[in-house]
């Protein structure tokens, strides 16, 4: 990794942890969940970076995806939130993560961040991701919950917030060993439920998949705005503007030209909690980039 790209994920991660400590002590009951994701969009940019994708704020069961949607008048209640961030400079991501507890059950809590420091302590060069993940599943079943086994960490790379490696959250029996330089995004998930998520029937997370035929002139238009205003990466509906915002990203959908990224959530109704850094792996170990 050349010194500019390094100069450059480092200062994501520092943008990245101002804003996610200072939006973070902003979550209390009653709070508009659409002032925390506007502050956190805002100061992002304030501080030299873009947003990598919409503030996720999920809450309870939802483990991610959930951002809020145009004018949203939700506010906390007594609710496990997941704040997750990403922020990238000329592409370059960092992505972070944290539970804040309003509902009472701090150990979920600990679960989740005992197994990021489990798995930080491992990262370095030919360490396989396998090891990680049964690091992770044991840390969380040590304090009696389990890990959400079909999410994983991953790799970050320019303008591409999910790609390789897979950085599972149980133990598996085939890894990839890490290499220095590979960048990735670990993030153990907690839950006093059954272990598994699917697809909620809400979405506000969108993403552009390529370019296709479109007759209607205003979908060709928001089209053309997502393709070069957000290099591919994820976007949120209100961060849309102009007519016909849900009739052209309907249509947009249709043709295979943007694709949705559903809130997910535990089957049971079971609540989840989440922890989760950017490392750099180095020669001799790892920099973690968003503490």
């Amino acid at each position: 990794m050349d010194d500019d790209v390094l100069r450059k994920y480092r200062a994501a991660g520092r943008i990245l942890a101002d804003v996610l400590g200072k939006a973070s002590a902003k979550i209390d009951v009653g709070v508009s969940l659409l002032e925390v994701a506007d502050y956190v969009e805002s100061s992002i940019r304030e501080l030299g970076g873009e947003p990598a994708f919409p503030c996720n704020i999920s809450r309870d069961r939802e483990a991610a995806h959930y951002t809020p949607k145009p004018n949203d008048d939700a506010v906390f209640g007594e609710e496990m939130v997941k704040l997750d961030i990403g922020v990238h400079v000329d592409g370059y991501i960092a992505d972070a993560a944290v539970t804040v507890d309003l509902s009472g059950h701090p150990e979920l809590v600990d679960a989740s961040r005992a197994a990021l420091d489990a798995a930080l302590e491992l990262v370095a060069p030919g360490v396989s991701t396998c090891e990680i993940g049964r690091a992770i599943e044991s840390a969380i079943e040590g304090y009696g919950f389990r890990p959400v086994s079909n999410l994983t960490g991953h790799g970050l790379s320019r303008f591409n917030a999910h790609t390789e490696p897979t950085v599972p959250n149980r133990s598996c029996t085939s890894g990839v060993e890490l290499r220095p330089g590979d960048v990735i995004a670990i993030e153990p998930f907690a839950t006093n439920g059954s272990g598994r998520i699917s697809d909620a029937p809400v979405v506000e997370i969108f993403g552009f998949t390529s370019r296709r035929p479109v007759r209607d002139r205003r979908a060709r238009a928001m089209l053309a705005e997502i393709e070069t205003r957000f290099n591919g990466l994820p976007f949120a509906r209100r961060w849309l503007r102009g007519e016909s915002i849900d009739y052209s990203l309907q249509r947009l959908i249709r043709a295979g030209a943007v694709h949705t990224y559903p809130v997910l959530w535990e089957v049971e109704g079971a609540m989840v909690s989440q922890a989760e850094h950017t490392v750099i792996v180095t020669e001799s170990g790892c920099e973690i980039i968003t503490r």
